[in-house]
């Protein structure tokens, strides 16, 4: 008898405990849902009404039969790709670089990374038109250098967006770079020397498998985050790079379009939490495939 009512104030505690959790969480979640789940369901309801106001699913069928929204689509992951893999080809061996260093010389090397956040992201996208342009620095210095006859086009084009948008998506690399390569011990390098291994062969089979979380977090980052850029390709690429968020911008703005606009916002969500889904496996993967080589 004493055993079940010691059972009962067990589980009565629990409640409590539940229900109190509850209650202090529950400011977040109004919080949360004001925030996120009433606009994007907001959202998904506007893309269901077409240009009459009729509920329907026209927005989606005509996004779908376009061709040119299916070119919008592919230049979006084209531009958020390279810009991913030239952020990994530069961060990489810029963090490597900053690990190996002692720590104060470190700190310094971050500071230079952070510091063009002190700098607003127009106020960067515009000094690299500036940069970039046809009568800019650099077309201008290559003349005088005679490394060229006439001017590069350099901007309004792919190339000057992708200049502009690896510049701002850089920190956002090296930041998880760094970190999980500061963490890594360098014991287990030495001790891969000491077993035979040279510098290359250590460097590939532990301590690149150990960096490989911090690598595909901030891919993951830069990746999702240029999914939804707009100023730097609208400066950078002269309207001849066209991008979701600048097609939503056009439709909403200069047609008043908020379903067909609505209707590529929800797309490009669900595109985008595909993505993280498949990097969240990835990256638990990794994670097993890292603690097993170590």
């Amino acid at each position: 008898m004493a055993d079940a009512l010691n059972a009962r104030e067990l589980r009565q505690d629990e409640w409590r405990e539940k229900l109190a959790m509850f209650g202090l969480s529950l400011p977040a979640l109004v919080l949360v849902f004001a925030i996120i789940v009433v606009p994007v369901g907001w959202l998904f309801w506007l893309s269901l009404f077409n240009d009459e106001g009729v509920l329907s699913l026209s927005n989606y069928t005509r996004m779908f039969d376009s061709k040119s929204y299916t070119r919008i689509f592919i230049t979006t992951f084209k531009v958020s790709i390279l810009t991913t893999v030239f952020c990994v080809l530069i961060s990489y061996p810029f963090s490597y670089f900053l690990s190996q260093l002692p720590k104060r010389w470190a700190a310094i090397g971050l500071f230079t990374v952070l510091l063009p956040f002190w700098t607003s992201l127009l106020v960067r996208t515009y000094a690299w038109l500036v940069v970039l342009q046809r009568k800019g620095l650099v077309n201008e210095w290559g003349i005088e250098l005679g490394l060229w006859d006439q001017p590069l086009k350099l901007a309004h084009n792919l190339n000057g967006t992708l200049v502009g948008m690896v510049h701002i998506m850089l920190p956002f690399m090296v930041l998880p770079l760094y970190a999980s390569m500061r963490a890594i011990n360098a014991d287990y390098v030495k001790a891969a020397s000491n077993l035979g291994a040279n510098p290359t062969r250590a460097f590939w089979l532990v301590f690149f498998p150990l960096s490989l979380p911090g690598l595909l977090a901030g891919m993951v980052v830069v990746f999702v985050l240029c999914l939804g850029f707009f100023v730097t390709p609208a400066v950078l690429g002269g309207g001849k790079v066209i991008m979701v968020s600048m097609k939503i911008e056009t439709l909403i703005d200069l047609f008043f379009n908020f379903g067909t606009a609505s209707a590529l916002g929800v797309v490009l969500m669900i595109l985008t939490l595909a993505v993280l889904f498949l990097a969240h496996r990835l990256l638990r993967l990794d994670k097993i495939l890292g603690e097993r080589g170590a």
